[in-house]
């Protein structure tokens, strides 16, 4: 029997700034709380679901250098024009990460500089 993420979990300064950007980017909701002030995001269905939930995980310690795990994103209800729009409207931010422009995705950060891609393909909404 094989194994599947169930959470993702992402190290960060301001747990709640990350929450609400992240809810915004994938229509997640809160979770819940952790006494460490950690916020666990995720998909209406809660944990175990299709989706992975996400922990944003409270930590003081400075980011030492680049992610080598980024997330990837697609668009499901618009085009990837509309979607980068969104996304900047946001809180993403454009980061250049030495791409050529001729790149089908779009690199981004979130409000404290993890960075993501905005895929071309459209998914369909789960």
């Amino acid at each position: 029997m094989a194994c599947r993420i169930s959470e993702l979990v992402l190290e960060c300064h301001d747990p709640e700034v990350l929450a609400r950007f992240w809810c915004e980017v994938l229509e997640f909701v809160v979770l819940g709380y952790e006494a460490d002030g950690s916020v666990e995001i995720g998909p209406r269905a809660g944990f175990g679901g299709v989706q992975p939930t996400m922990i944003l995980s409270r930590t003081d310690e400075p980011r030492k250098s680049e992610s080598r795990l980024h997330i990837d994103v697609n668009a499901t209800d618009r085009d990837h024009d509309a979607e980068l729009e969104r996304l900047l409207h946001v809180g993403a931010r454009p980061v250049d990460v030495g791409q050529t422009g001729q790149e089908s995705w779009r690199v981004l950060a979130d409000p404290e500089g993890n960075e993501f891609c905005l895929l071309r393909a459209r998914l369909q909404q789960l």
